[in-house]
């Protein structure tokens, strides 16, 4: 008799998908046409290496222009990426002012804009991914699986192969729950909830004036939007975080190294100090319920607080299903890489003090994919910018075959002090106080010239 669940003549191992196909000869797919994933494909350029961008947005950064109201605190000079740098100014491209704090609006129109269109037709958007496997291999399947090109498959139905694929994508589309147990607070899914950077002074400037906003979270995308609500007269704040104290997000002060993040941190703590916005220390959310035209929120303590509207601030998740039919080895508390992992714990290490890292410490199972960018780091917050380029050239590296390149990573972090305190007053004076992402989307590779046990680079 045969074995029902497993046949008698054949195993997984044995069957061949029947398709020949040389998967050197195709491009290496990178999703997201963000920075790290520009910069990606700018060293793939630079290495002669056929590559294909797949960007689901209508424009290049376009998670980016979302918060393009946005003032980042690391100037220009931190922002660029070596290659991209290189292939910029190869087609004419004139650097802007190294020390200038730039916008996200800026960084997307002086920046990666240009940089998407010398990349030329390579560079797709309109194409977002759905899924990624292997052309004719489940999960399961082993035998042959290191030769057969991986299958793209887009959500207009279209389907792409790749000999490799750099996933960029962010998480910025995937922001973390309310709840602070991880899982959604009770009645989330029913009740309004702006996740992260609203433009408080500007487009979203009606929805706020003269409201109660509850603002949770206690990074500087928290502190950001605080002092923007400040500055709406008629409007009551309430900031929540689930700390004991607010110093880590008030961060190094008058001793950081970047004298705008540093203002950040300052100012906000002023506003809490002068009753301008009420701060609740130890609340973690658990239930949300519509209370008539306004919203009840309840921490686990029982104190609850009635408000107009609120603001998650509380980072970000990555999504992995798109590789669900791909061999993933993901640490299971953070969903990095299981190398990754200890290098970037969030309980042991701040953005300053995580070390390079390449293609080796972000290889999985399946040969010739790899999380780049903040996404490679799960739900650690300690991600820096500078960082996903150093990624970006290990793996456009490993992809050539130089491992030699690959395997010399190095992260080459600007001593504390070499921002100018009178360049950032200057700029603050023109056009405002600079404000920043947390979790490092574009946070600058400064470390603070003072590290405390109650705070770090990250917020």
């Amino acid at each position: 008799m045969s074995d029902a669940c497993c046949g008698t003549t054949t195993s997984l191992e044995s069957e061949q998908p029947g398709i020949s196909i040389d998967a050197e000869a195709l491009p290496v797919v990178v999703i997201g046409a963000g920075p790290v994933g520009l910069a990606a494909a700018a060293h793939l350029a630079e290495r002669g290496l056929h590559f294909l961008v797949l960007e689901a947005g209508e424009q290049a950064g376009a998670s980016i222009a979302q918060w393009g109201h946005v003032r980042v605190f690391s100037p220009w000079k931190y922002d660029i990426d070596a290659a991209a740098r290189r292939l910029l100014e190869a087609h004419g491209w004139t650097a802007p002012d190294p020390e200038w704090l730039p916008t996200g609006a800026e960084i997307v129109g002086r920046y990666l804009a240009p940089l998407a269109k010398a990349l030329g037709p390579n560079v797709r958007f309109r194409s977002k991914v759905t899924a990624i496997s292997r052309l004719g291999y489940d999960r399961v399947r082993t035998n042959g699986r290191d030769q057969a090109p991986f299958l793209i498959r887009l959500d207009d139905g279209g389907e792409i192969r790749a000999r490799a694929v750099v996933d960029a994508s962010g998480t910025w589309t995937t922001p973390n729950v309310l709840g602070a147990s991880g899982l959604p607070a009770r009645g989330e899914d029913e009740v309004e909830i702006e996740h992260a950077l609203p433009d408080v002074l500007g487009a979203d400037r009606e929805a706020y004036q003269g409201k109660h906003t509850l603002v949770v979270g206690a990074g500087h995308s928290a502190a950001t939007t605080l002092l923007a609500l400040a500055q709406l007269g008629d409007t009551e704040i309430t900031w929540a975080i689930r700390a004991g104290d607010a110093a880590r997000a008030y961060g190094g002060g008058g001793a950081d190294a970047l004298p705008a993040r540093g203002a950040l941190g300052t100012r906000l703590h002023a506003l809490v100090t002068s009753g301008r916005v009420r701060l609740l220390t130890g609340f973690f959310t658990h239930a949300v319920e519509k209370a008539g035209e306004r919203v009840r929120v309840t921490s686990l303590d029982g104190r609850d607080i009635s408000v107009d509207r609120i603001i998650g601030a509380t980072g970000f998740r990555p999504d992995h299903s798109i590789a669900s039919e791909l061999r993933l080895d993901l640490d299971p508390i953070l969903g990095s890489t299981r190398a990754l992992a200890p290098l970037i714990d969030p309980n042991q290490h701040s953005c300053g003090t995580v070390p390079p890292h390449g293609a080796d410490e972000l290889a999985h199972p399946e040969p010739g994919y790899y999380a780049i960018g903040v996404k490679s780091y799960g739900r650690a917050p300690t991600f820096l910018l500078a960082t996903g380029y150093e990624q970006a050239r290990s793996v456009a590296a490993a992809l050539a075959g130089d491992w030699e390149a690959a395997r010399d990573v190095q992260l080459e972090l600007p001593e504390t002090g070499v921002c100018s305190s009178n360049l950032a007053e200057a700029q603050e004076q023109r056009i405002g106080l600079a404000t920043g992402i947390s979790g490092g989307l574009l946070a600058t590779p400064l470390p603070l010239a003072t590290v405390s046990s109650g705070g770090s680079c990250c917020g």
